[in-house]
């Protein structure tokens, strides 16, 4: 289990291949919010409407924090398949 508290806000995530996946605007309960400017959009060929808005990241995707860098356990490119969308509300 990782301790979310070692999670800071502007942290680096990455996949587990090293690849940027986003920047942490800060945890939301079980899940990372990523900064809104910063949110996976160029692992995405083509990004779209991908961007622009905030996505999320489950926390239970996560392999260890450390160094400025959350890495997750899955590579990028399938780890932004999991990404949660802001919903407008």
């Amino acid at each position: 289990m990782v301790d979310l508290s070692r999670i800071k806000e502007h942290d680096e995530v990455i996949g587990a291949d090293g690849v940027h996946v986003g920047t942490v605007d800060h945890v939301d309960g079980h899940r990372i919010k990523l900064t809104k400017a910063d949110s996976g959009a160029e692992v995405v060929e083509g990004s779209g409407g991908h961007s622009g808005h905030h996505h999320y990241i489950s926390t239970g995707l996560i392999a260890g924090v450390e160094d400025g860098k959350v890495r997750l356990s899955a590579n990028a490119d399938v780890a932004i398949t999991f990404e949660e969308e802001e919903q407008d509300g």
